[in-house]
């Protein structure tokens, strides 16, 4: 008797190590989080950091780059007059499809004025790297 419990005790040891194994990192949390990132960086007025987060797969032109931190500056700006600026950006989800490489995170944008959005950003991998789309 002791011998089958302690059988049946290595069984289902065996079965939760198993079912405990990492699978790796969800695809999804990591796009999400890149995602957040980037919002994060624009709401601390880090354009450069945000522009530099947007897919491009060749490198730019300054003139280019300088005109996409403007309008971020300008977004954020505007963001200040219609809902008295973007307070916290929080995830609420994310579809990825790691075939193609691409996702979908949704994120809840907080205004000053206490209303609510929930945006779709669309993001991309390129080198194991997760950017806006």
């Amino acid at each position: 008797m002791r011998r089958l419990l302690f059988i049946l005790m290595a069984v289902v040891s065996s079965l939760i190590v198993v079912s405990c194994k990492d699978k790796g990192p969800d695809t999804a949390a990591i796009a999400a989080h890149a995602a957040k990132g980037y919002y994060d960086q624009l709401l601390h007025g880090d354009y450069k950091a945000f522009v530099e987060g947007t897919y491009h797969p060749e490198r730019i032109p300054d003139n280019y780059r300088e005109q996409l931190e403007t309008a971020a500056k300008m977004f954020m700006a505007q963001q200040q007059v219609d809902h008295r600026g973007i307070k916290s950006v929080k995830v609420q989800g994310c579809d990825a499809d790691t075939a193609a490489h691409v996702a979908n995170a949704y994120l809840i944008f907080s205004y000053g004025d206490s209303t609510e959005e929930r945006v779709c950003v669309p993001m991309v991998e390129s080198r194991g790297t997760w950017y806006l789309r």
